[in-house]
């Protein structure tokens, strides 16, 4: 089967968007109970985790004046378990590549791995915290509030997540994840009792992101509202998140995977497959038959997870592994199935001829193909003949423009860039 002409499409539905991040953080604190329990001189610690936050930096910088401005002491403390191989060199590289380093920020940037014990939460297990967040005065948290990749809960990422498991370091991150889904849905909200009763964590500034991954929302949740206003936080980003604009396709092309764009590499809120062991996947759409994966973002810094659920691939996205991170990784969360290395092929061309070949479609002209640059940015896709005669339909699918054919440089691969320029990979060839 040949490769089918394209077109593009944009999603256009209206979203919310702060036009000010910076102010609206200062806005928020302002309006927190946090001046009133902090005292000059303090060493106040932002904990600031390994996801993709839109606008992250300046997020931080703002809290980081806020902070300077009532006469403290403030720094960074990277809030993440496994990522960066689990070691203080790697989350302090990962750090930087979001512009949150000592450079940029003119603050100290702990990357520590060593915790503190707490105490043991009802499941009888150990709760762990950073040693250098237990040691400060106080703590306060930039998290981004979404649905997690692995599981259904009352709390899931977020505030919650991060003090348990990000601030758990490698140790929570292992002990929770130990337990499979258990660990995460079931006794991460027990553990964090535990860590709101024993250290001196203040308020997590909320952050919502827009189907188009732009700041939506921003919301402190102070220490004592977290429980109860978190899954509120949760809906409201579940109804917000971005989303394929088709219930079937017979196969997509995802330009790159990476944990910049996902926790789980390639997103499965956005694919519709969970990929759990002993889960089962929700009947929900998207069904897509066939899924090829094409390149490793290089933010990933070899950390190719998730790059199992995908159904084929390139020869240059598994050199692209690294396997300390790779493995580290996968063996702390303890979810094996999502990074088992699919089919690979030498050039792009050779993989989108599998995936036709494969996609349970041997009629050319009804199938529905389409291609995104990763699994985070979903406003501009490129479709098939019978995607669009679909999108003309829908009043938040605008055309972009005519049918084309998919554009290959000389070495079967394709360009990117092209197809995508305002896309994460885009910016960054520019």
């Amino acid at each position: 089967m040949e490769l089918p002409l394209v077109a593009p499409l944009r999603q256009t539905q209206p979203q919310p968007t702060i036009s000010d991040v910076a102010s609206e953080v200062r806005r928020q604190w302002q309006a927190s109970r946090l001046a009133q329990r902090l005292k000059r001189g303090d060493r106040v610690l932002v904990a600031v985790g390994s996801r993709g936050i839109a606008n992250v930096a300046s997020i931080v910088r703002a809290t980081l004046d806020y902070l300077r401005d009532l006469g403290t002491r403030p720094a960074v403390v990277a809030a993440m378990g496994s990522h960066g191989g689990a070691t203080a060199e790697g989350q302090r590289e990962l750090l930087a590549s979001y512009g949150v380093s000592e450079e940029n920020l003119r603050v100290p940037v702990l990357t520590d791995m060593a915790t503190v014990q707490l105490g043991t939460n009802s499941w009888g297990e150990p709760v762990y915290w950073d040693k250098n967040a237990y040691e400060a005065d106080a703590v306060v948290t930039v998290s981004r509030v979404k649905l997690h990749t692995d599981f259904r809960g009352r709390y899931e990422s977020g505030i919650v997540k991060m003090l348990v498991i990000g601030l758990g370091k490698r140790d929570g991150a292992a002990q929770h994840h130990r337990w499979g889904v258990r660990g995460l849905r079931d006794m991460m909200p027990e553990t964090v009792k535990v860590v709101l009763e024993k250290t001196r964590f203040q308020a997590g500034l909320a952050v919502l992101e827009n189907a188009r991954e732009e700041t939506a929302r921003l919301q402190v949740v102070d220490r004592d509202e977290l429980l109860e206003v978190e899954p509120k936080l949760l809906q409201e980003a579940r109804a917000l998140m971005g989303r394929l604009p088709f219930e079937q396709l017979d196969l997509l092309v995802i330009g790159e995977i990476g944990k910049n764009y996902s926790g789980a590499g390639i997103d499965p809120n956005v694919v519709g497959r969970l990929l759990m062991e002993c889960q089962t996947t929700p009947d929900d759409p998207p069904h897509i038959t066939r899924i090829c994966a094409l390149d490793l973002s290089p933010e990933s810094h070899g950390n190719g997870t998730g790059i199992g659920i995908a159904d084929l691939t390139t020869d240059r996205l598994l050199a692209a592994i690294d396997p300390v991170p790779f493995r580290m990784n996968n063996l702390t969360a303890c979810f094996l199935w999502r990074s088992k290395l699919p089919l690979s092929f030498p050039t792009d061309r050779d993989c989108l001829a599998a995936g036709l070949a494969t996609c349970w479609q041997p009629n050319a002209q009804a199938l529905r193909l389409a291609l995104i640059p990763n699994t985070l940015e979903l406003a501009d896709l490129w479709v098939s003949p019978p995607l669009l005669a679909e999108a003309k339909k829908n009043p938040h699918l605008e055309v972009a423009g005519d049918l084309r054919p998919l554009p290959f440089d000389a070495a079967g691969n394709l360009h990117q860039e092209v197809l995508f320029p305002h896309s994460v990979r885009g910016r960054r060839g520019r």
